[in-house]
């Protein structure tokens, strides 16, 4: 299938948060990514810091305010909390790309600019997502050296041991959206980004009897990005949706997907180095070796061991396992994916996976939509 805009593929992933050192040291040691750029007071700017994180093709940029007159990152921080500002593709020509966009409705952040120094240029633009998230697109093909103009080697002396955790790169990333936003940002993303709606689950297809939500997954036309949107839809409890909304303050990237060629691997080097995972009870796994339908090459007792969640479809089967949220509020976290042969994102897996994230909302005191039913504090 054509790819009329020159999309390559995932870029980077830029955090804003509250202290971009102590997070940064995080993803260091938990995810396994090494920090091999930074940018900051030592380097010439003044108002922020930003540390540059790699992992295979994963590439994730935390930024902090140091000053109070750096108001794009602490409004943003004060607002929603740690979470994504802004992803970005890489495409042949940002120039075409932000045009093609803009013409077809996206509204624009950022105009095309080279970012310039003595390595060369990087072409930036950026068009808005959500309400403050920004998408960007990116070409980098004349600059050879970290990340981009302004950042040097790391200043710190790090030293991190690390459990090799396998992630190779980004296979999907997740919006929340309000309730009957979802189709205009679906529309948004196949007029501005030549974009076409892959799935689109209905009300009855994700959910329990306590909370739901509707889901469409849009995606470039040869699937080198994926983009599923999901609104809250009407049940007796509120959903995990509604709390996303009510605790981020608005729309924005819930999860990202990171993938993984051995999901086994990947889990126990995780747990080992200290990452949190929803539960899965033992029951799943009970009807899984009872489905005829599910033939993976993975052991059973393996899975059930780290808890992973597998689904079967028509061409395949995929394993995958998601966080508890990883910041104070109960916002972005994150899904790790092993495809084999599988396109979709887990249907067969969502009964499980609500329960245990209402689970969490229950301990939280979220899941309730009276606040007189909220659970007592300890």
């Amino acid at each position: 299938m054509s790819n009329i805009l020159g999309i390559r593929g995932y870029d980077y992933v830029e955090f804003y948060v509250g202290s971009a050192k102590m997070v940064a040291f995080w993803y260091a040691k938990v995810l396994g990514m090494e920090i091999t750029g930074y940018v900051g007071p030592e380097t010439g700017t003044r108002d922020r810091t930003s540390f540059y994180l790699k992992k295979n093709n994963l590439k994730i940029v935390i930024t902090s305010a140091v000053q109070p007159s750096c108001y794009e990152v602490l409004n943003f921080v004060n607002l929603h909390g740690d979470g994504v500002k802004r992803w970005a593709i890489e495409v042949d020509d940002v120039e075409g790309a932000f045009k093609y966009a803009t013409q077809h409705g996206a509204v624009m952040v950022r105009r095309p600019e080279a970012l310039e120094d003595k390595h060369g240029y990087v072409l930036e633009a950026a068009i808005r997502l959500y309400d403050d998230t920004e998408l960007v697109y990116v070409n980098r093909d004349h600059f050879n050296h970290i990340f981009k103009p302004g950042f040097c080697e790391p200043r710190q002396d790090i030293n991190i041991e690390s459990e090799d955790t396998g992630i190779l790169g980004i296979d999907h990333i997740v919006g929340n959206v309000r309730e009957n936003e979802m189709n205009l940002w679906a529309n948004y993303f196949n007029k501005a980004m030549s974009f076409e709606t892959f799935v689109d689950f209905k009300p009855g297809d994700i959910g329990t009897k306590y909370s739901a939500l509707l889901s469409k997954v849009v995606r470039s036309s040869d699937s080198v990005i994926k983009n599923p949107i999901n609104e809250p839809y009407a049940a007796e409890k509120k959903s995990q949706i509604e709390e996303y909304i009510e605790q981020y303050h608005g729309s924005g990237v819930q999860h990202i997907a990171l993938q993984t060629r051995d999901i086994i691997k990947t889990v126990a080097a995780l747990r080992k180095n200290g990452l949190e995972f929803l539960s899965v009870p033992d029951t799943y796994y009970d009807m899984l070796r009872n489905r005829k339908d599910v033939q993976i090459r993975e052991n059973m007792d393996d899975l059930q061991r780290l808890k992973i969640l597998c689904d079967k479809e028509s061409t395949g089967y995929l394993l995958q396992l998601f966080t508890k949220p990883i910041g104070d509020r109960p916002t972005f976290f994150f899904e790790f994916i092993q495809r084999e042969g599988a396109e979709g994102f887990g249907k067969g897996n969502f009964q499980a996976l609500f329960e245990s994230i209402e689970l969490d909302q229950k301990l939280r005191g979220n899941l309730d939509k009276k606040p007189e039913e909220i659970l007592p504090p300890c």
